[in-house]
């Protein structure tokens, strides 16, 4: 058997990197007091400010910048609107979750919770509202700790497979809220409330409303982007404000 047949079998398969590799570092590497604040819910605590929701809205911004300065330069023959639908989708609720769960977040939080509020733990890992904001606090804290030119890079590979997925399977948000009204027997009208602008550089604002109450608000450069926009935040507020009726399906 000749050399290269010998230095064949000695050959060891190489592990297929993982997207989260460089962002899970980052969390491992967070200093002690960024970490207890990320991995804290605001029920845990006396003062909400030693929860992870300072740290979320930062680290909300991070995650948006970071992926938008992705995608800028991957498609320059994309509009706003549509850039702004891609990202929408990639940075989502769900899409934060996903990356969360892929994270570990749920045992974290576990290990975190105080003693007593077992129960109230398995709620708050259950819900992708909170895993949600349990990363982008995560985001917000590693930039704290280690600044952009570290961070962008991780963010990015982290949520590959989202950005992937919204450019593969765009979300059309106004179908899934109108779906999910219906279920409820609502009917969702949009109004454009605001056009600013020259003709060729128009800003429209758009909202959903529900029997007159305004549910959700968006902005985009054209009134079915500004409607999509707004449909996306009706659909977070629907998710939070009116969860499903008892033996209903969600």
């Amino acid at each position: 058997m000749g050399p290269s047949s010998t230095s064949w079998r000695r050959a060891s398969p190489r592990r297929r990197p993982d997207p989260l590799d460089s962002l899970r570092t980052l969390v491992d590497e967070l200093p002690g007091d960024l970490a207890e604040h990320a991995f804290t819910h605001a029920s845990w605590v006396e003062q909400r400010t030693d929860s992870y929701e300072r740290l979320a809205f930062l680290g909300d911004v991070v995650l948006s910048l970071a992926i938008s300065d992705h995608i800028y330069p991957r498609f320059p023959s994309w509009g706003a609107g549509r850039l702004t639908k891609l990202r929408a989708q990639a940075v989502s609720r769900l899409a934060c979750a996903e990356v969360a769960r892929e994270l570990g977040v749920p045992d974290r939080l576990r290990e975190r919770a105080p003693d007593g509020v077992g129960k109230n733990a398995e709620v708050l890992i259950g819900s992708d509202r909170i895993l949600a904001s349990v990363c982008e606090a995560l985001i917000g804290a590693a930039y704290l700790a280690f600044g952009m030119k570290r961070v962008a890079p991780a963010v990015v590979e982290a949520f590959s497979e989202q950005v992937e997925d919204a450019i593969e399977n765009p979300v059309d948000y106004k179908s899934l809220l109108q779906e999910t009204l219906a279920r409820r027997s609502e009917l969702v009208a949009y109004r454009i409330v605001r056009a600013s602008g020259p003709a060729h550089d128009r800003d429209f604002i758009a909202v959903a409303e529900v029997a007159g109450e305004e549910i959700g608000r968006g902005q985009g450069k054209t009134k079915k982007a500004a409607e999509q926009e707004a449909a996306s935040q009706a659909l977070e507020r629907v998710e939070e404000e009116w969860p499903p009726e008892p033996g209903k399906a969600s």
